[in-house]
């Protein structure tokens, strides 16, 4: 009889086969147990609140929560609490107050996630879908005798859905961020910082009352004058004081249109002392900002996509030179029947300017659309795929008496391009 094995290299497949069945089975096993293990060490009293919204566990919530605008942390949450009320995050957060530090649980607020390094999120913890809360409804209040008019709103609601609202009564908010589908309990647990805040300070200088969750589940009101200085420590608190649940925002009659301006420098010091003048006069431009171009070719054809020259001649040849430039941006509201004004305004506000003259543009657009501009931006970068990538920004608080010694160090030396992000640069009025 004869016996006829397989090749040696054929058993050892088959080996190799089952142990990979075997190892997968296992693995998934472990998967399954791990799951398993997740789940059951969720606080059942956590599960068990009585609710009017929810908590969700499920790992695409759980995914959500676990990014941001940053784009460069990401810690995973124990369970996502989608609000219908402000008694259910005062609910969860009292729950998770009494059982004390014991259970590690921590909570953050979750605007429309523009944190940058995670601050939005909550390792085990629990995320708080701010965006999911819809009450209060948002009011605007016109006729308040010699104050001035305000919307109340709900801290999950977007600037953007603001704009809209309070724009049917002719009215807007006087400061604003650059960006506007963020929430309003997210700026304001920062600043909100925009080119409106060198005369009407920050977004947080802009409210008049606030209705707080405090860290131990209470539902407070405040305001300077009521609780001053939980008020006080809320705005521009990272989230650290308590959760914004409601803001009354102080409004201001709104204009139709928009002057959109920007001219460009290559000495800086004429760039900062402009900008520093502008901000300090009375009656100038309702917007002021700046911006920096380092190693940036073909910037003025770009413009030319939106912006007009005021001298297309001269704009055409105009040659960066590879230099390190300054742009000066600024904006001047006005209604229709206003134009011819705001126009001799603008002339003389630029006459007094040390630009360079070859590079004056100037496009005139609704107001919402220069509010929203920079969403048309981000519609552009997502097509791109250019919108989710990792975001390392920062801010800084500069001291005009060193503001010369930054630049001379960073713009040109440390900083060589600016190619892959904007660098924004203008000034703030202190006692704003």
């Amino acid at each position: 009889m004869r016996y006829h094995y397989p090749p040696r290299n054929n058993i050892l497949g088959e080996h190799n086969i089952l142990f990979l069945k075997s190892f997968t089975i296992l693995f998934l096993s472990c998967i399954a147990i791990r799951l398993n293990l997740c789940l059951s060490s969720i606080p059942s009293s956590l599960k068990s609140l009585p609710l009017g919204g929810h908590l969700n566990f499920d790992e695409v919530s759980l995914s959500h929560a676990a990014r941001d605008f940053g784009n460069r942390y990401q810690y995973h949450p124990m369970a996502v609490l989608q609000p219908e009320s402000v008694s259910d995050i005062a609910s969860t957060i009292k729950h998770i107050w009494l059982m004390g530090p014991s259970s590690h649980l921590t909570v953050a607020a979750r605007g429309h996630g523009h944190s940058l390094q995670g601050q939005a999120q909550a390792h085990g913890g629990v995320v708080i879908n701010m965006e999911s809360l819809k009450v209060p409804e948002m009011q605007v209040h016109v006729d308040v005798g010699n104050s001035p008019p305000y919307v109340d709103v709900s801290g999950g609601e977007l600037w953007i859905n603001i704009l809209h609202e309070t724009l049917r009564y002719g009215l807007a908010p006087r400061s604003w961020t650059d960006y506007l589908h963020l929430t309003v309990g997210g700026t304001l647990s920062n600043a909100g910082v925009s080119g409106q805040a060198f005369r009407h300070g920050p977004q947080i200088s802009n409210v008049q009352q606030l209705e707080i969750v405090t860290g131990t589940g209470e539902v407070v009101n405040c305001s300077a004058e009521n609780n001053g200085d939980l008020f006080h420590s809320v705005l521009g608190g990272l989230g650290q004081f308590g959760i914004i649940t409601r803001a009354r925002i102080v409004l201001e009659p709104a204009p139709a249109m928009v002057k959109w301006i920007r001219v460009l420098y290559s000495d800086f010091t004429a760039f900062t002392r402009d900008q520093e003048r502008l901000i300090s006069a009375e009656n100038t431009f309702d917007y002021i900002e700046g911006f920096v171009i380092i190693n940036r070719t073909g910037l003025l054809n770009n413009w030319r996509l939106s912006f007009n020259p005021q001298d297309p001649v001269q704009a055409s040849h105009f040659k960066s030179d590879g230099r390190t430039l300054f742009c000066l941006e600024m904006a001047k509201y006005f209604n229709v029947e206003e134009i011819d004004a705001a126009n001799q305004e603008v002339e003389e506000h630029l006459s007094r300017l040390s630009y360079i003259p070859s590079t004056l543009f100037s496009t005139e657009v609704t107001f919402v659309d220069f509010l929203d501009r920079v969403h048309i931006s981000e519609v552009k970068l997502r097509s791109k795929g250019l919108w989710d990538v990792p975001h390392p920004w920062l801010n800084l608080l500069i001291p005009k008496s060193q503001i010369h010694n930054f630049a001379e160090v960073v713009f040109g030396n440390i900083l060589t391009e600016t190619s892959n992000g904007p660098v924004l640069i203008y000034p703030v009025n202190k006692s704003k």
